[in-house]
């Protein structure tokens, strides 16, 4: 039986919007205010999603639970099967000694802390969301940061935050081409304005990163090396996006970024160095000291034995995120399960698409082609590289999987109340509210974006499910169709450090477990206000010039 999806049970965009918050609500609330395990505070939520689909948005009982095992799947394969093994590869790292020596060169290149964040959150991050994505670089540049001694919340929260602006260009494109694709957006001119409004933020969020962490004396006193940073991202991450496409937009920036700062390190360095690895305000024990302390001394041929491993995963994350290989893989294997009684048998109807559109419900089992089988594959190549015996390399596997097992059961759990919502419409309820504001929306929509991303977990899923929503609603009020399309997915950047996916990433990579609500509640207000700045480029995009030129129509 074919079920429609209705955005307004009540008859009242208040009481529906209300009633649709419930289960983000309930697991927010839990697992920032009350302290619950991220784990319950997930079963909570999806507990609440199920009961707000079925009762309220009157989703039969049978769908609502597909719709869920549908998330739960997705949740294992690609993201779980993500953080599984860059955990892996960390602890073999661990094991061997090597991520001692990785920790001394990269010290080497500035004792600084500020300094090792911009190199490693931002830049060495914004590479490996370009190539992969998908809760990628939180993984690495978290589990790199608590490795060279950064507190737990330090490592988590500014890795989220870093992890921003390059991720409307992740995974080599795949928000921009997801949404130009579903939403018939024109791609290049779409990719065009996303580049020009993120720019902006480019620049910014680097000095935002610093200053979160060292506070606004701490910041200026490396503001050189933080504008070499930003502007090095900046030119080319605008340059791709306008003239070239989508694909490589993060991967090039990335790189250039970190080659001009390193080289900009080579001749300056600020008159105090920061040794302390906690947050201002947040960790005891904040503050510049006097002087580092003095590292050990590696020979070039051990600090090439450490860097392999990690040079060996960027090798294979890169090859396996190319279209040609994805593609190349799915054709060997790649089984696609319809969910009976689901697949198709939902309608999306106006105002959110232009006429009634049946929603898919396929789960495809990409294992070769996942970035996780890539970062699998180079943790063993590594493993092997550093000596380690098969059986050693197994046994190290499988205590990763003991070690993990929460988190990847958290992941699970999130996921499935993301997909049920998605799937039930109370996420599109949501969305309408925002679209009521008349001439506000553009600063609106664009928060439409943030909370599509905050409550998917993706820049991609919120280009699905709001991409179109943002077309029609542009269309009616007379706005450029491209500065809201793009609007959807620059303010959704925002949401991606508070997407409860990401912070259970960022946890498990610092061993900092049970502590998701502490990692949340330092970084809600930098995502809200990031956002909120994002939506007022977006408002001056619209109504006001010079800023109205900057947009493709």
């Amino acid at each position: 039986m074919v079920w429609q999806q209705i955005y307004d049970p009540f008859g009242s965009m208040l009481t529906s919007s209300l009633l649709a918050a419930v289960p983000v609500v309930v697991m927010l609330v839990a697992l920032g205010f009350l302290h619950i395990k991220a784990h319950v505070a997930a079963g909570l939520g999806l507990v609440a999603a199920l009961f707000v689909a079925v009762f309220a948005y009157s989703m039969p009982a049978a769908m609502a639970g597909k719709a869920a095992l549908l998330g739960g799947f997705t949740g294992l394969l690609p993201i779980g099967w993500i953080v599984l093994n860059i955990i892996f590869l960390q602890q073999l790292c661990v094991q061997n000694g090597s991520f001692k020596v990785l920790q001394a060169s990269l010290s080497g290149i500035t004792g600084d802390r500020r300094l090792q964040l911009l190199l490693i959150a931002f830049c060495f991050g914004a590479f490996f969301e370009g190539a992969a994505g998908f809760g990628t670089p939180v993984a690495v540049t978290a589990g790199v940061l608590i490795g060279l001694g950064f507190s737990p919340l330090a490592a988590s929260g500014l890795s989220l935050i870093a992890n921003t602006a390059p991720v409307a260009f992740g995974a080599l494109g795949t928000p921009v081409l997801t949404l130009a694709k579903v939403h018939g957006y024109d791609l290049l001119p779409l990719t065009a304005v996303i580049g020009r409004q993120l720019t902006v933020f480019c620049i910014l969020v680097p000095f935002w990163l610093v200053w979160a962490f060292a506070g606004r004396k701490g910041m200026w006193e490396v503001w050189p090396a933080i504008l070499v940073t930003g502007v090095s991202f900046a030119v080319p991450q605008y340059l791709m996006s306008n003239y070239v496409g989508p694909e490589l937009v993060d991967i090039v920036a990335a790189l250039v970024s970190m080659a001009c700062l390193i080289l900009f390190l080579r001749v300056w360095q600020p008159k105090t160095i920061w040794t302390s690895t906690t947050l201002r305000g947040h960790d005891s024990g904040a503050g510049a000291e006097a002087a580092p302390e003095p590292l050990q001394r590696y020979s070039r041929a051990e600090l090439l034995r450490a860097w392999t491993p990690w040079v060996i995963l960027t090798v294979f994350v890169f090859i396996w995120g190319l279209p040609p290989v994805k593609d190349f893989l799915n054709h060997l294997f790649a089984p696609k399960f319809p969910f009976d009684d689901l697949h198709n048998m939902i309608l999306r109807v106006p105002p959110v698409v232009s006429k009634a559109t049946p929603e898919a419900a396929v789960y495809s089992l990409t294992l070769l082609s996942a970035t996780g089988t890539a970062i699998l594959l180079s943790a063993i190549v590594g493993a092997l590289f550093m000596k380690f015996r098969p059986l050693e390399i197994v046994r190290a596997f499988f205590r990763t999987l003991w070690l993990v097992r929460f988190s990847l059961l958290t992941i699970v759990l999130m996921l499935a109340l993301g997909t049920l919502t998605r799937y039930s419409g109370s996420d599109t309820t949501l969305g309408l509210a925002f679209a009521n504001s008349g001439a506000l929306y553009p600063f609106f929509g664009t928060l439409m974006g943030w909370l599509g991303v905050a409550m998917t977990g993706s820049d991609t899923a919120s280009n699905v499910l709001f991409g179109g929503m943002q077309r029609v609603a542009a269309q009616q009020l007379g706005l450029p169709i491209n500065l809201m399309g793009a609007a959807n997915s620059s303010g959704g950047v925002m949401g991606k450090m508070i997407d409860a996916q990401s912070i259970v990433v960022a946890s498990t990579a610092t061993r900092w477990v049970n502590h998701e609500g502490d990692i949340l509640r330092f970084v809600f207000f930098h995502s809200l206000a990031l956002a909120a700045l994002v939506g007022i480029l977006v408002t001056l995009q619209a109504y006001v010039w010079p800023f109205t030129s900057m947009v493709i129509h």
